[in-house]
């Protein structure tokens, strides 16, 4: 008897898990590729949520990458002005709008902006990110360490987050394709 209820408990911890784990799972589809992202619920769970829900609602799919820096970082995120699709979409003026939800409050934890890092961008203010991300190229970012909001990381397909197009803007910007929980 012993031994079924340790495997019951066992499956049940494997399975539970795994939900878990998937459910902290995203998929950004880019020109060249998918890349597979891990969300961090558990230092950041309100900016998570917000990210979830953008994605999920279609929010990020065709919204432009306004600025990325070779070495640096690339951003996105403008739901209100970068969104290719949209009626809005004005490309001098991506990188100035956010969702029409409410800013956040700072989620700054200790988690590194290293390569592959995805942290919130926002004014001046700590509590104003809203929608807008950034993906670092690099670990030579640690000046934003706990002055910005770390919320995930990419896992596979860092190469394709490499090939998005330089500029602030690029002439012809790369852009989300899509952008969803797995």
């Amino acid at each position: 008897m012993s031994k079924i209820l340790t495997t019951i408990f066992v499956l049940f911890f494997l399975f539970t898990n795994q939900s878990i784990a998937q459910e902290n799972i995203m998929i950004l589809k880019l020109k060249d590729g998918d890349v597979k992202i891990e969300l961090f619920e558990d230092v950041a769970p309100n900016h998570v949520k917000r990210i979830k829900e953008l994605a999920d609602g279609g929010k990020y799919d065709n919204v432009v990458f306004h600025r990325v820096i070779d070495g640096f970082m690339a951003q996105t995120g403008d739901v209100q002005f970068g969104n290719s699709s949209n009626d809005n979409f004005d490309l001098r003026r991506a990188g100035t709008g956010n969702s029409d939800l409410p800013d956040l409050k700072e989620e700054f934890n200790d988690l590194p902006h290293v390569r592959g890092t995805l942290s919130m961008a926002r004014t001046s203010d700590p509590n104003s990110a809203n929608s807008q991300f950034f993906i670092c190229f690099n670990d030579k970012a640690s000046y934003l360490d706990r002055q910005y909001t770390v919320f995930g990381k990419v896992i596979e397909g860092m190469e394709f987050v490499d090939n998005i197009k330089r500029g602030e803007p690029a002439s012809d910007p790369d852009k989300i394709i899509s952008f969803k929980s797995q």
